[in-house]
């Protein structure tokens, strides 16, 4: 495993002024966990490739920088959440924000990405020109409001897929007289104070489920208000394979066993969940029966319309949420609201719900490449107007690539396939002479379908402005880590609908 040196002749150097643009034969937009794998890949694939990582917010991280609510953790294990390059090496197996965080700071540093970061620079536009073949990237200094110009040959765009600014609250009657405190937990801050108060979470998923138990030894008493129930399953927080397996084997080794048994574990988890849902929907019934005891109504609170990763199901370490429910730290009210009080919540059952904070965890507000503007030869592009190629380019559009992760497994991998992806496509282009890179919806026969499949209502109400994907390779999406790992890191990159000049 091999590191940047400290004197890296391709480490940007200070900013130029707007007027100069300066250029690199890439820029990356955005410095979380996508961004640090674009970067370890393009430095550590060529040396002499000269990298540019523009991240808006002040810090690295991304998610794992932006959410500060009290439990925050991974939704799923760090044995394929971390990077491949760089094994999580870490006991907990689910771990919590602050363990991530700290772990991607050390990834940055070991490589040498931090010396690609400019942090506090805010892109705006890019421009794409087919006669230079190259983006001009328009960015704001952010502390200073200067503009700044870069140029680039490829752009990278790993900025996730929701909007920093806020989370998704829907219009809530009677909001404005509530006398307690409502909040995000997209705002969350250190100076929210629940001890001693009623708490009512709204929402039913991973961060509502994170949250109930975090709050439940603090607050007198936390509800989790859901319109409907989500699944919701029961992880150990400690692999203790994992454990055993580092104490005789080397690191290198355990790793890759833990992580190719989580892999494989999903993947078939996953198929049986499309295949059989009514067995895996039994299955996971009877853990919450086992957890909460006989007596216990699962049928009114975990049991969802939807069949197994229709949406994404929710992982709960060592089954903390239904321990906070057994002890009665916790509850559950499955019902509708009807408009808020100044003492809490009508609900449409006719219940009043008492609440001294409220805690609206009801979803993201999605948001394709970072809200940036591209234009391609002067006219501006719409990603919804588009087709994905092998889920990470836009039909028609040159030199971009996109990550977006797995939404039935851990997003790392498919960042890790995706970078690796984008260093093949342009060692390609460089052997070969070619400048530019463009994905060609040639057959006129495949169709067009919704780029996600999940029936999660973030994702729902993002459809405008998500992209589409096709009925056949290389223009469908597969969540399939085993396919990609085949398609993406040892397929070939110059397949009929690429066209490259």
């Amino acid at each position: 495993m091999s590191s940047r040196l400290a004197d890296d002749p391709a480490a940007p150097e200070a900013p130029a002024t707007s007027e100069t643009p300066e250029h690199f034969d890439v820029i990356v937009v955005g410095a979380g966990i996508s961004g640090i794998s674009a970067g370890y890949h393009l430095g550590e694939r060529r040396a002499d490739r000269s990298y540019l990582v523009l991240e808006a917010r002040d810090d690295l991280g991304g998610t794992w920088d932006l959410f500060r609510y009290p439990g925050i953790r991974s939704d799923s294990d760090m044995y394929t959440l971390g990077f491949r390059f760089y094994p999580w090496s870490g006991d907990q197996a689910i771990a919590d924000g602050d363990a991530i965080l700290s772990y991607l700071h050390d990834t940055v540093q070991r490589f040498g990405i931090d010396r690609h970061i400019r942090f506090g620079h805010q892109v705006r536009r890019a421009r794409w020109d087919s006669e230079r073949a190259q983006w001009e990237v328009e960015a704001v200094e952010r502390s200073t409001g200067r503009a700044l110009r870069f140029t680039c040959g490829f752009l990278f765009m790993c900025s996730g897929y929701y909007a920093y600014e806020q989370g998704h609250t829907p219009e809530f009657e009677g909001i404005e007289r509530f006398a307690g405190q409502v909040v995000h937990p997209q705002q969350w801050t250190d100076d929210i104070d629940v001890a001693g108060k009623r708490v009512v979470v709204i929402g039913s998923g991973a961060t509502a489920v994170t949250l109930v138990p975090a709050l439940a030894g603090i607050a007198a008493h936390v509800t989790m208000l859901q319109r409907s129930p989500s699944y919701v399953v029961s992880l150990p927080a400690i692999d203790t394979l994992a454990r055993g397996l580092h104490r005789v084997l080397p690191d290198a080794w355990a790793h890759g066993v833990v992580r190719w048994r989580n892999v494989l574990r999903g993947t078939v988890m996953y198929a049986l969940s499309r295949r059989a849902p009514g067995v895996v929907k039994r299955l996971l019934k009877r853990g919450v029966r086992q957890a909460l005891g006989p007596d216990y109504d699962v049928d009114t609170h975990f049991s969802p319309r939807y069949d197994p990763w229709d949406q994404r199901l929710c992982v709960v370490p060592d089954g903390d949420l239904f321990e906070a429910i057994a002890s009665g730290q916790a509850s559950v009210v499955t019902d509708h609201i009807e408009c808020f009080t100044e003492q809490g919540l009508r609900l449409r059952s006719g219940q009043e719900l008492p609440a001294d904070v409220v805690v609206t965890a009801t979803g993201l507000q999605m948001r394709l490449l970072g809200g940036i503007e591209l234009w391609v030869d002067g006219e501006v592009i719409d990603p919804a107007e588009h087709v994905a190629y092998k889920a990470m380019m836009l039909s028609d559009v040159p030199n971009l690539a996109l990550t977006f992760g797995y939404t039935n497994a851990s997003w790392t991998l498919k960042a890790d396939l995706t970078s690796e992806y984008v260093c093949r496509l342009l060692d390609h282009m460089e052997r070969a002479g070619y400048r530019q890179a463009v994905p060609r919806r040639h057959d006129a026969s495949v169709s067009e379908v919704p780029f996600v499949g999940l029936s999660s209502g973030y994702v729902q109400r993002a459809k405008s402005l998500m992209p589409k994907q096709g009925t056949r390779a290389p223009w469908r999406l597969r969540q399939s880590y085993l396919f990609d790992l085949l398609a993406l890191r040892h397929g070939a990159v110059d397949d009929p609908e690429m066209e490259l000049s």
